[in-house]
């Protein structure tokens, strides 16, 4: 039986950032990577971050991360300030850290043995988190005999395993072919919608965030900012032929105008949630 947990019963997962800004470097090559953002996420909520390369979307899910400090402003997790990494934290980056010596179980179960969990404990810990991702049969494998989208099934069972509050993505899919990448966007939702954690994930890929998330952070280029916070107002479960709908083909099109004139966002319309609401009916 697969091992299914919701965060939310555990811990809220719930993310506050007040008027958050970051530089980054020193002396001359010194810059603001994030301006002024403030934002809030409910617990379980799949939030994305849209924007062009180079606005932020990174140093921000740093700060999230505890791995990058803030120059000015508040974030917390469930009202706690984050001063620093933790496994209530797990991060998925685009290309994986597995350890490549190890084991396809022992990667997912390195962070229940940093936890002092006994070997046969953890190894089924593992077992039931590869299940949850679809690669049961695959424990014993290494990374290097897998492709690239179960590679990354398997770094989402191993931060999976550590119950965390926040579950953030760095692009983890940005490096797989198109049909593995949608592959993994289904994946990612089936889980998700068993697990329940909160989810920030990054993208530049306006499909992507359209079919994943709830909400949609628009950033403009750096020093990056939240242009629009939009409502994604499509039912779940969500499947593939979503993307040809022509709801979803009018929201592309609003967030492709966000980024065209993101240096300028003042000058384009803004639409109240009722407005957005009847431009995609």
């Amino acid at each position: 039986m697969i091992a299914v947990y919701d965060a939310r019963s555990a811990s809220a997962g719930r993310i506050d950032i007040e008027h958050l800004s970051v530089a980054l470097g020193s002396g001359d090559q010194a810059f603001e990577a994030v301006q002024d953002i403030s934002f809030s996420v409910a617990p379980g909520e799949f939030v994305c971050l849209l924007g062009p390369s180079g606005c932020g979307k990174s140093t921000l899910l740093g700060a999230l991360a505890g791995h990058i400090a803030a120059t000015r402003g508040r974030f917390a997790v469930d009202g706690k300030p984050v001063a620093g990494p933790g496994p209530d934290r797990g991060i998925v980056f685009q290309h994986h850290t597995l350890f490549p010596w190890k084991r396809v179980v022992d990667n997912v179960a390195f962070g229940p043995k940093m936890r002092g969990v006994g070997k046969a404990a953890r190894r089924a810990q593992a077992r039931e988190m590869l299940e949850l991702v679809g690669l049961q049969g695959f424990a014993d494998h290494y990374p290097a005999q897998l492709s690239g989208g179960m590679q990354q099934r398997v770094e989402i069972a191993r931060v999976l395993i550590n119950r965390p509050r926040l579950l953030l993505m760095d692009e983890p899919f940005g490096a797989l072919d198109a049909q593995t990448r949608r592959m993994m966007q289904e994946l990612l939702l089936d889980i998700w919608s068993r697990v329940r954690t909160t989810v920030v994930f990054i993208t530049h890929d306006i499909d992507e965030a359209l079919f994943l998330a709830d909400h949609i952070l628009v950033m403009s280029p750096r020093p990056g900012r939240i242009i629009e916070n939009i409502r994604v107002p499509f039912a779940r479960p969500r499947h593939a032929d979503l993307v040809v709908e022509a709801g979803f083909v009018r929201l592309k099109h609003h967030c492709l105008n966000l980024l065209r004139i993101g240096t300028h966002p003042e000058s384009l319309p803004r639409l109240s949630p009722l407005g957005l609401a009847q431009s995609l009916a």
